[in-house]
């Protein structure tokens, strides 16, 4: 299985993917590192990455998941996966759960503030939340509520994706 956990930057999915992957023992990737140098200059300079941006970075972040269900092994990703056609693209089956972390700006804002050490300039997190397609019924996606610790966030997604921590 693969988890998706998607957002906003600054909605906390790095940290919470990675205590996710910790307590299941599950690898875990940052889909940012999979960002060609020039997106990452791009977003630095408070520049919005466009679709066609995205694409190949998109590509690269399915052909992972895919390797890993190949594999039939678990991992954890950390993902914006802002738009429904990158949600619907990366998802190349059933063993593909996404989570999607929920906070309204002035929330996201306050923890972007925290941030350190992050390329992406806190200024395109109004253009983030513009680009932000909320997953609709269809999608079967599981929303997660921001505002709580990380640790009560990741007990609440192991929960309803019913996943199991190490022994």
């Amino acid at each position: 299985m693969v988890v998706i956990i998607f957002g906003v930057s600054g909605a906390g999915k790095t940290t919470i993917d990675k205590l996710l992957a910790e307590e299941l023992d599950w690898a875990f990737y940052e889909a940012d590192d999979f960002h060609s140098p020039g997106n990452i200059e791009k977003m630095r300079h408070g520049v919005s990455l466009t679709d066609e941006d995205r694409w190949p970075w998109l590509k690269s972040l399915r052909e992972l998941i895919t390797r890993y269900l190949a594999a039939g092994e678990n991992a954890v990703l950390a993902c914006s996966a802002l738009k429904e056609t990158y949600r619907g693209y990366l998802r190349v089956s059933s063993d593909v759960k996404f989570v999607f972390l929920r906070g309204d700006y002035a929330l996201v804002a306050k923890q972007s503030r925290r941030r350190r050490g992050h390329f992406m300039n806190p200024a395109l997190l109004q253009s983030q939340f513009a680009d932000l397609e909320e997953p609709q019924p269809a999608e079967a996606v599981l929303t997660i509520e921001l505002g709580r610790t990380p640790h009560e966030l990741v007990e609440e997604i192991k929960t309803k994706l019913r996943l199991t921590s190490k022994g």
